[in-house]
């Protein structure tokens, strides 16, 4: 998986800040939860960490398979699918900020989404982006049932 996160960063101009991944334990699952302040430590310029998070927004699953697995073309047809679109959020988190520390607040993010993601995995769903307080899923995405 190291080498996976390392041929990503590079392949969005960011390949420089590869051994500091892998030195901190940086992996697909840990990346789109990585904060600016994270990635500050890491030594990344401002410049960089905006790269970095515009790369994350539009990592999805489809892109990981091709960066571990040889493109195959497709014989199959194309074939209609419905999907279902989930955007959901955390009620009264804007009370909740204004009560919590920061840090406290990001800790109670991180675990709901973290719960959010466990429930979209059980019925396999597909998380697309998490959007501060909320998170944007998909079901029937990529696989159709």
């Amino acid at each position: 998986m190291a080498d996976d996160i390392a041929k990503w960063l590079e392949k969005h101009g960011l390949g420089q800040y590869a051994q500091a991944f892998i030195d901190n334990d940086i992996d697909f699952e840990i990346l789109p939860h990585l904060t600016d302040a994270e990635s500050a430590q890491l030594g990344m310029s401002l410049g960089h960490r905006n790269k970095l998070r515009r790369a994350i927004e539009t990592l999805d699953e489809t892109a990981l398979d091709s960066l571990t697995e040889t493109e195959e073309v497709s014989t199959q047809e194309a074939e209609r699918r419905q999907i279902t679109v989930l955007f959901c959020d955390l009620a009264g988190s804007t009370a909740l900020a204004t009560r919590l520390d920061p840090e406290d607040l990001r800790e109670v993010l991180r675990r709901y989404q973290t719960a959010c993601a466990a429930a979209v995995e059980r019925y396999d769903g597909y998380v697309a982006k998490y959007m501060g307080d909320g998170v944007f899923v998909y079901f029937g995405y990529p696989r159709a049932h």
